[in-house]
């Protein structure tokens, strides 16, 4: 199924949304709560599945559904359609502060890996799945863990993540990075993680234990503030229970 082609901008600068709009009958997808505003004529149904294989029975569509619902994710999936004569607009926001990019599947060869929390929405033919990363090392000492979200077509899709998000193109390069900084990458990267070297950059460096190492041919994307470091901060400096708070470091 090919992609339904979308038009979009993207509004604001350290919280942004994208706003995208709809000819009569096109669809984009999103997460579950993901929705900022839509004008009227734009209808949403909530489904099982992406709507990608037209073909799909119930049963891959239940096998699907149990996939997402192992890894923490949502069963379901919002259909957002324009049913009106003139175009109309719809809107979507990340549920923290950061970026949102667009990435054009055909321009990148079809696929891109991410992060499984980086998903906002895509265009309709988009399929949405799952993917557990094959090495153990990776899986169990790397920032995604073993699940990462794959995402495959030949439209528009929008990825959100913590503060800035820089693209790099490696061409045959090595480029290492902090575990929890990866947003995704393209066909052709190779993803793995090594252990930092020396005892004393283990215990007192900072920078954990691990990191990422990424390799081949393709586009990477990084964020500058992974909202697992922004929440120890918060925590870090929040009121304890029964205490009192004493005020800006």
């Amino acid at each position: 199924m090919r992609s339904h082609e979308i038009d979009y901008k993207i509004i604001g600068q350290s919280m942004q949304m994208v706003e995208i709009e709809l000819d009569q009958d096109e669809t984009v997808i999103a997460e579950a709560g993901a929705m900022n505003y839509m004008e009227d004529g734009i209808e949403f149904e909530t489904k099982m599945g992406d709507g990608s294989d037209v073909n799909q029975g119930i049963m891959g569509k239940l096998f699907s559904a149990g996939k997402r619902m192992m890894t923490g994710e949502s069963v379901f999936m919002t259909h957002f359609t324009n049913h009106d004569n003139n175009r109309k607009t719809v809107a979507f926001a990340a549920p923290y502060p950061g970026s949102i990019i667009s990435v054009d599947l055909a321009d990148i060869g079809g696929g891109v890996t991410c992060q499984k929390d980086a998903f906002l929405c895509a265009a309709l033919g988009t399929k949405i799945d799952v993917t557990f990363n094959k090495r153990l090392g990776s899986g169990f000492f790397g920032g995604e863990g073993f699940i990462l979200e794959r995402l495959e077509g030949d439209g528009l899709a929008f990825l959100h993540a913590g503060g800035t998000i820089i693209e790099k193109e490696l061409n045959g390069e090595t480029l290492r990075v902090d575990t929890g900084c990866l947003v995704g990458f393209s066909d052709g990267v190779d993803y793995d993680i090594e252990m930092t070297k020396g005892l004393k950059s283990m215990l007192f460096g900072g920078e954990g234990l691990f990191i990422a190492t990424l390799s081949g041919h393709g586009k990477v994307w990084l964020q500058s503030l992974p909202f697992s470091r922004l929440a120890d901060r918060i925590i870090q400096h929040a009121p304890k229970i029964g205490g009192s708070n004493t005020g800006e470091s």
